[in-house]
């Protein structure tokens, strides 16, 4: 139970000791916390570093959503997914949403509007994606390059097949199957 005036945020509060860094990556860095535990035991906190991501719903004016299947060398497989990017350093997630939008998929939007963050696995990882929503899409004349170890195919799915996709197990990422979610929600509101 929370003490009176006791911060909900940091009910739980584990306190750094030590920090070791095990690697740094381009996408990740890695360390190991000491930690002392609310109850005055030590631990250690085994912990992933990331800048944050974004992910972009892109509508068509048909209704169709824009997709990438690209490989995804952990899972050892292809998978379809809604675009998406990590943040660059003093990169806004809506400047990286636009960005990212058109690297991957040659499209620019009339309007981004943000949806929801949320932090993708809280046990171990710091990383945060921001979802937006893309509409009034247009192709662009002279596309952003794709980085270069990035190979995508690009495909339109309405919402019922991206739902078959997902029981395939082709759409198998949490961040397509929240956006697909969420976009049922929002047909069943009439949205």
């Amino acid at each position: 139970m929370t003490k009176r005036g006791e911060s909900i945020v940091n009910k739980f509060e584990e306190k750094t000791v030590n920090t070791n860094k095990i690697y740094e990556g381009r996408i990740i860095d890695v360390e190991v916390d000491d930690v002392t535990l609310p109850n005055g035991k030590a631990s250690k906190r085994e912990l992933v570093r990331h800048p944050g991501a974004v992910a972009v719903i892109a509508l068509t004016d048909e209704g169709n959503i824009v997709m990438v299947e690209q490989y995804r060398k952990a899972l050892g497989k292809s998978i379809i997914e809604i675009p998406a990017g990590k943040l660059e350093d003093g990169e806004s997630p809506e400047v990286t949403a636009a960005r990212e939008l058109e690297e991957e998929t040659g499209y620019q939007a009339a309007s981004l509007d943000f949806v929801v963050s949320y932090y993708t696995s809280p046990g171990f990882a710091d990383e945060i994606i921001y979802i937006y929503k893309a509409e009034g899409l247009r192709i662009v004349e002279e596309q952003r390059q794709m980085d270069e170890d990035e190979f995508v195919d690009l495909k339109e799915i309405s919402l019922e097949e991206a739902l078959s996709l997902i029981e395939q197990e082709r759409i198998h990422d949490a961040k397509t199957i929240h956006a697909i979610y969420y976009l049922m929600y929002q047909s069943l509101k009439g949205e």
